[in-house]
């Protein structure tokens, strides 16, 4: 396992990290602790030391399963989690100090820790991002020894670059891939700038870049990829990096000629983002102990090349770009 910096954290984390929205089992399905343990130490014996989850992932169920990880490890394991989208209705206003310390002692008594690593804002309304008061309250949480550190989870660029105005802001979660190719314009230079650690997520968009899916690939009622593809729960750059299930399609059978060895896409997916030094580290999900093994396959790749590089790019530029590069 290779690790990097994650900004002013000082943390070292391993480059592939885990991410828990689907560690209690797919999506949609009962949350369970038993598949959750068997994911989470099989992250922790490959070297895995960077853990994200939230407190509405599994309705605290995933904070849980993290903290009680912790605890019976010995390993240093740094967590994050998030909060801010238990609000309902999820709008600007309802963002206030006093609700947000409430989230981050609730995500203390579901993980049993007596300190967070690290505590993002889970993706609030852009206007949020113009409200000191709310950055200030970390600071204080921190004096309290409750968080260590303060991070944004974003979806839009300009959502990154104005959180990192505020000196507290250490770390940057955003969706970066193959069909997200927008944030190295500004955000990555400017996080590298301030020593703002980025944490990418849907690293896969949403599974479109394992190369597994087709047109007569079904999703169930409950997964965001059925129910979510026009935004009607949340973001809908969240589900498939906002790009139409059919175009997506089409963009990966042309990545499959960059990259002939189908079966490993996904993990050329991984290993191209991580050819960008300003990311900390990458956080893909896993419903299945097995595919942690299937991740980690990308830090085993050697650099790609700086043809391949520009294929992926020439793919994007023709087939997604015109179509999502300036919503996000």
């Amino acid at each position: 396992m290779n690790y990097r910096k994650i900004g002013k954290t000082g943390f070292s984390v391993s480059e592939i990290s885990l991410g828990t929205w689907q560690v209690g089992g797919k999506w949609g399905d009962p949350f369970s602790h038993d598949n959750a343990d068997k994911i989470l130490n099989a992250a922790v014996d490959a070297g895995i030391n960077f853990i994200d989850t939230a407190d509405v992932y599994g309705d605290g169920e995933s904070e849980k399963a993290v903290g009680r990880l912790v605890r019976s490890r010995s390993e240093q394991i740094f967590v994050a989690t998030k909060c801010g989208r238990r609000l309902q209705p999820h709008v600007a206003d309802a963002y206030q100090p006093a609700v947000l310390r409430q989230f981050v002692e609730d995500s203390l008594r579901n993980m049993q820790l007596e300190t967070l690593d690290l505590v993002q804002l889970h993706c609030p309304p852009t206007e949020v991002y113009y409200r000191p008061e709310i950055f200030e309250l970390f600071d204080r949480l921190r004096d309290e020894g409750k968080v260590q550190h303060l991070g944004v989870s974003i979806e839009k660029v300009e959502e990154g670059l104005k959180a990192i105005e505020f000196p507290n802001v250490e770390t940057v979660q955003l969706i970066f891939n193959m069909f997200r190719q927008r944030p190295p314009e500004l955000l990555f230079k400017e996080a590298a700038r301030r020593d703002v650690g980025l944490i990418v997520r849907v690293p896969l968009a949403s599974g479109l870049l394992t190369g597994k899916f087709s047109p007569q690939t079904s999703f169930s009622a409950e997964d965001h990829r059925n129910f979510n593809r026009n935004g009607e729960a949340f973001d809908k750059g969240e589900t498939f990096s906002g790009v139409d299930y059919a175009t997506g399609l089409a963009a990966v059978e042309e990545l499959k000629r960059v990259f002939p060895d189908d079966s490993r896409l996904a993990a050329f997916a991984l290993r191209w983002i991580l050819m960008f030094d300003e990311v900390s580290c990458v956080i893909p999900g896993a419903s299945r102990p097995e595919q942690i093994l299937s991740n980690l396959k990308a830090a085993e790749l050697p650099a790609l090349s700086a043809e391949q590089m520009q294929a992926v790019r020439e793919v994007y530029d023709r087939k997604i770009k015109p179509l999502v590069h300036y919503t996000w």
